[in-house]
């Protein structure tokens, strides 16, 4: 926090230590940078996210993103996912931006209702899920477009980042690769706007399922 004593300001102290939690000093500039564009009036929290339950989601439609860096796409992208009825949404930690408060804005409060988790290893979340009889799809310019595979049973998707994709060792790991044919001038797609087109395939193969 970077408010000036007052009323306010010990309400909140006294919240979080009626809660046990940290309380850090900073001045306005660290806390502006910190928090970004949100108005903070003097105050801000971290909130980690880890996993979060939701009963609705299809727990058979799962996604794996890495390298998303940009944390609007990030937002954009659970967004997307908790829209599609998504089950669960796996982040490689390394090289993704964290779930902060830009995440959570972007993502129209998406992120308090997807179950997210954070895992080192694309790869071997892969391979645990092939064992539980997961189809793995990973997003490529080159893939089969989304309608001509099947797209109804146990699917992960896995997406990469911004102008980069799927890492290879990723991308070998996947059972095919599936993209959306680009009719125009344009070589590619937004991430979010991307995975947007395929996961609205898999919910329409489901829903005729």
């Amino acid at each position: 926090m970077a408010a000036r004593p007052g009323k306010r300001r010990a309400e909140i102290e006294g919240l979080c230590r009626r809660h046990r939690l940290a309380i850090r000093e900073l001045d306005p500039g660290a806390l502006s940078r910190r928090l970004g564009a949100s108005v903070h009036n003097g105050f801000g929290a971290v909130h980690r996210v880890s996993s979060v339950t939701r009963s609705e989601g299809d727990l058979e439609l799962q996604v794996l993103l890495e390298d998303i860096q940009d944390p609007r796409n990030l937002g954009a992208l659970i967004r997307v996912c908790e829209g599609a009825g998504v089950g669960q949404l796996w982040i490689r930690d390394r090289g993704s931006s964290p779930i902060s408060s830009t995440v959570a804005k972007t993502s129209a409060g998406a992120v308090e209702w997807l179950a997210v988790e954070r895992v080192v290893n694309s790869t071997r979340q892969i391979e645990e899920l092939k064992e539980q009889g997961f189809w793995v799809y990973g997003a490529a310019p080159e893939g089969v477009p989304p309608w001509e595979l099947d797209l109804s049973g146990r699917v992960l998707l896995c997406l990469g980042g911004e102008g980069t994709g799927l890492r290879r060792r990723t991308l070998e790991a996947c059972d095919a690769r599936v993209g959306l044919p680009m009719r125009g001038r344009l070589e590619s797609l937004n991430v979010a706007t991307a995975a947007s087109a395929l996961l609205y395939e898999a919910v329409r193969q489901r829903a005729k399922k």
